[in-house]
Order: structure tokens, then C-alpha cells, then sequence
């Protein structure tokens, strides 16, 4: 009984891959942490506003798993900028996040890189982030692989 189980594992885990969608751009919000957090739990980036170390938590709160759509647009310093829709999920995280946090920062990441950082002044429960500018012609690209953009159907 236990070798018939452990087959089956092991053929759901050799079939994971084939099921997993592959992701082609990688979206992060990390929250501003304690600063007295240890290594494990937060590590340290340079603030773009202050020029200030601040403390972040190394797990993100929402990813691009919780995006379900985005709309890009041209900014003012030849970047581009983006409206992110999140689903249900990253829509009561975000809330949550955006209650427990207020006055605190949070910290964009796409693809790797830092694009902005944001000060959680009220209530979020739309379920939208807004990223001014920071954004590259690739980064746009590699959004329209992964989610749909708003007004436009889904292929």
C-alpha cells in the first residue's frame, strides 16, 4: 500500500512541471520591516526617496502569481508606468497589508530590479497598484506573455 502512494507521488510530481504555467515576468511587493529583524526574516535596500537604508521583509506579500491584468502607458522620462490588477487573493492581501502598514513603505520589484517604492497613506481594497514610471520597453513585453491587458480580451 505505501509503495502504491509513493508512486503516485511520485507521478504527480514528475507531471508538475507540464501542469506549472512558466512565468515569464516576476512581480514583488515587499513591506517595509523591522529594522531590528534578523538576516533570516529582512535585509536591508537603499530607498530611492531618502537615500536611506530601510529594512525589508525577504518574502513578498503579493507576486505575480496574484496579478490577473495590466495597463501600460508611456512616462513623462521616456519609461513606461503600468496599472497592476491583482486577483481576489492579492486584492485582501493588499487590503490587509494596506491597514496593517499604514504610513509604512512598500518596495516594487519587477523582474529583479527595484522600480519604485510607495508610502501606504490609506486603505487599498480596489485591488489596483499604480507604478508611475520605471518600466522598460522589455518589462512590458514580458507582462503581455503573462496577463491580459485591461480593455483588451483574453486570447
Amino acid at each position: 500500500m505505501k509503495s502504491v502512494f509513493a508512486s503516485i507521488f511520485a507521478m504527480l510530481v514528475a507531471m508538475t512541471p507540464l501542469v506549472a504555467k512558466d512565468r515569464h515576468c516576476l512581480f514583488r511587493l515587499h513591506v517595509e520591516a523591522n529594522p531590528r529583524d534578523t538576516s533570516v526574516f529582512a535585509s536591508s535596500v537603499p530607498a530611492k526617496f531618502s537615500g536611506k537604508d530601510i529594512a525589508i521583509e525577504r518574502t513578498p506579500r503579493i507576486s505575480e502569481q496574484h496579478v490577473v491584468a495590466f495597463y501600460p502607458y508611456a512616462a513623462a522620462d521616456k519609461s513606461y508606468g503600468a496599472l497592476i490588477q491583482l486577483d481576489d487573493r492579492g486584492r485582501i492581501a493588499l487590503d490587509s497589508l494596506s491597514i496593517e502598514r499604514r504610513d509604512g513603505f512598500v518596495f516594487v520589484f519587477i523582474n529583479g530590479r527595484p522600480i519604485t517604492e510607495l508610502q501606504i497613506d490609506k486603505r487599498v481594497s480596489d485591488g489596483k497598484i499604480y507604478i508611475a514610471s520605471g518600466l522598460t520597453a522589455a518589462d512590458i513585453a514580458l507582462m503581455k506573455k503573462d496577463w491580459r491587458v485591461i480593455g483588451q480580451r483574453k486570447k
